[in-house]
């Protein structure tokens, strides 16, 4: 009776645990000086929304990395100039969002400018 009953909780195709598909935004913010940037506050955003979906810090490389849908969508990418005045050379401003568009389970690389 009990190998009957393990037997009915392993149907087959009925993995509850699959992985879910995504893909991949993995990104650098560049000083003016082409060096990584520690500790920005970068906002991702499907392009056909207004605010911001998701928000990530940089880290020690510049780096920064957000799993999203894997559906075919455009992103903006942006890192907010007020965001910036906390940052140890508070002089650096925001060049201009980035996009990124995502279709499969895939990685896009991009990198975010900032100036002085």
């Amino acid at each position: 009776m009990c190998i009957t009953l393990l037997l009915g909780a392993i149907a087959p195709g009925a993995d509850a645990r699959k992985p879910r598909e995504y893909g991949l935004i993995f990104g650098t913010v560049w000083g003016p000086d082409q060096k990584p940037v520690f500790g920005v506050r970068v906002k991702i955003r499907r392009a056909t929304e207004k605010k911001a979906r998701w928000e990530l810090y940089s880290d020690h490389n510049g780096e920064f990395a957000q799993r999203v849908p894997a559906e075919k969508t455009d992103y903006v990418i942006w890192v907010e100039n007020k965001d910036l005045k906390f940052l140890k050379n508070n002089k650096l401003k925001a060049v201009e969002p980035v996009p990124a568009h995502i279709e499969f389970d895939e990685r896009v690389d991009i990198g975010v400018h900032l100036t002085h």
